[in-house]
């Protein structure tokens, strides 16, 4: 009987000793070995086709409604696809958060005023409504151009799958040419969250359309932009743009 006690008590003593060893830390790792999104500030774009007929009447009524939807939540610019697609507008909402985005929504449609004066009329002129949902690169911030007018170019970048951790540091130095070099000026760079994933879109901004393709030939002569843009190139799938005109309405023009 008393050895056996001792042998309880010696497992005791063994159990208690191997629950206090502390197990080796887990490492950590981040999908992306860049700058991380550090705020829940995100950027919606729509994109709305219109029925050709009805072009002049959406936007003749946007351009008066506009306030109405404003009222409730910022928005960043408004444009007209002049080239890339035709009867099409593009628009950029500002978001501090889903939960505002979802207020703002709630609110939206309980808004008679919004409903009657616009939404009722402007939906039967469109033949299609698409959105996503992006964030600001890292090393972006919206920076409005030098002076108003001019035209601007969204330029949408198909990047291999892995994200900023893969093609990160290619594109942000294909696009920090072109802006250092003074080519053009970037209204913002932004990467998707929700829609095509891996998806990057420049906003560009140019006096004229005439500007940007004196500017591109000059550009495409430039072995410091010609490198770099090599270098990006070996991480994109596919690219497209739209050259764009601002809407009177639109905040940034």
């Amino acid at each position: 009987m008393i050895q056996l006690r001792a042998f309880f008590r010696n497992a005791s003593r063994h159990a208690e000793h191997c629950l206090s060893v502390k197990s080796p830390a887990t490492p950590r790792a981040w999908i992306s070995t860049g700058p991380q999104q550090q705020h829940g500030t995100f950027y919606e774009f729509r994109t709305y086709n219109i029925q050709p007929h009805l072009n002049a009447a959406f936007l003749k009524l946007t351009s008066e409604k506009i306030h109405l939807r404003t009222a409730h939540s910022e928005l960043i610019g408004y444009w007209s696809v002049e080239y890339g697609g035709l009867n099409q507008v593009f628009h950029i909402w500002k978001y501090d958060s889903y939960a505002q985005r979802a207020s703002v929504r709630a609110a939206l449609a309980q808004d008679p005023n919004w409903i009657e004066q616009y939404i009722s009329k402007a939906m039967p002129m469109l033949s299609s409504q698409d959105n996503e949902v992006m964030y600001l690169v890292p090393w972006s911030k919206i920076q409005k151009p030098p002076k108003d007018g001019g035209v601007f170019e969204l330029a949408t970048f198909q990047m291999k799958p892995g994200g900023p951790a893969v093609w990160g540091k290619a594109f942000h130095a294909s696009v920090g040419i072109r802006t250092g070099s003074g080519y053009a000026h970037a209204v913002g760079v932004f990467h998707s969250e929700f829609g095509p994933l891996n998806q990057v879109h420049v906003l560009w901004w140019y006096e004229s359309a005439d500007e940007r393709a004196a500017i591109r030939r000059t550009s495409h002569e430039d072995a410091r932009v010609v490198a770099a843009v090599r270098e990006s190139a070996a991480y994109l799938v596919s690219q497209k743009n739209k050259l764009m005109f601002p809407c009177a309405f639109s905040p940034i023009k």
